[in-house]
């Protein structure tokens, strides 16, 4: 995988040109964002801080991955323990613009502390990402510090949510999982069924 980083921006009006599909990668503040970002292009792209919510930009990554290029969308960490139903004003209207109308967006990541599997902020999250979904995006929620709990939670947790991913960026595990995810929903390339065929 190779990583290149774009750009920094304020809002939509100065992002980059909406020329390669991009996956937007979202969390609230503290899911380890940054870390998850490091350990998924396995390199230092992005400062992980003690304090919470360091991201105000819009970061723009080229990812190009076994020849097939997209744009990988690092947005800013939204509400810090903050009940979120003024999340949009925490969050601001650019970065509401933004996702609503980034046509080119195909696929929101959404990352969720698999310790705190069912925060308000998330749920509000998850249903104002449903709000204006078209049919051709996806969400992929993706649970990050699975190595906090037990097999017993985390297998509860996997029961809860059949669909999710769940990764820790300490040990690396099931990055690679969400590395597949993305090429098979971009692409439709199914890597699994290629090594078992």
């Amino acid at each position: 995988m190779k990583v290149k980083f774009l750009k920094s921006a304020p809002s939509i009006k100065e992002a980059i040109e909406p020329n390669f599909t991009e996956v937007a990668l979202l969390g609230r503040s503290n899911v380890g964002k940054s870390s998850f970002l490091n350990a998924f292009t396995n390199q230092k792209i992005a400062k992980t801080s003690s304090t919470p919510g360091k991201t105000k930009l819009i970061n723009f990554f080229e990812i190009e991955d076994e020849g097939r290029k997209y744009v990988l969308v690092d947005l800013p960490g939204f509400g810090y323990a903050k009940v979120s139903k003024s999340m949009l004003k925490d969050w601001g209207k650019n970065l509401d613009e933004f996702l609503r109308n980034r046509f080119n967006t195909k696929l929101f990541i959404h990352l969720r502390d698999a310790r705190h599997p069912k925060l308000e902020i998330d749920e509000n999250v998850d249903e104002y990402l449903r709000s204006f979904l078209k049919p051709d995006q996806q969400i992929l929620t993706v649970f990050t510090k699975i190595d906090k709990l037990k097999q017993s939670e985390l297998a509860k947790l996997k029961r809860e949510f059949p669909n999710a991913l769940f990764i820790s960026n300490l040990k690396k595990r099931g990055i690679e999982d969400v590395r597949k995810k993305i090429n098979e929903i971009l692409w439709g390339i199914n890597e699994d069924s290629k090594t078992n065929s």
